[in-house]
C-alpha cells in the first residue's frame, strides 16, 4: 500500500486509468466478435456493414493507446482480409 500523498495519488488516477481503458478494450472485443461471427455465418451483406464500424473501434481504441499501433493494423488487416475473401 502506499504511504506518500504522491503515491496515493498515482494510485487513484491509475485505477481510474484501468477502468476506463478495459471499458475500451472490452467495446473493441465485442465488435470483432460480432464481425467475426458474421463471417463465420458467411453473411456478407452483413459482415460488409459491419466492417467500417469495427475498423473505426479498433482505430480509437489505438488512438488512445490501450492497444498498440501495430497490434491495431494486424486486427484491421486480417479482419478485411477475411471480409473481402468472402467474395
Amino acid at each position: 500500500m502506499a504511504n506518500h500523498k504522491s503515491a496515493l495519488k498515482r494510485m487513484r488516477q491509475s485505477l481510474k486509468r484501468r477502468e476506463h481503458n478495459r471499458s475500451f478494450r472490452t467495446r473493441m472485443r465485442t465488435a470483432v466478435k460480432k464481425l467475426r461471427a458474421a463471417i463465420d455465418e458467411g453473411n456478407a451483406d452483413l459482415a460488409k456493414s459491419l466492417l467500417s464500424e469495427t475498423l473505426s473501434t479498433v482505430d480509437a481504441t489505438a488512438q488512445k493507446g490501450v492497444i498498440h499501433r501495430n497490434a491495431a493494423a494486424r486486427t484491421k488487416s486480417r479482419l478485411t482480409r477475411a471480409v473481402n475473401a468472402m467474395g
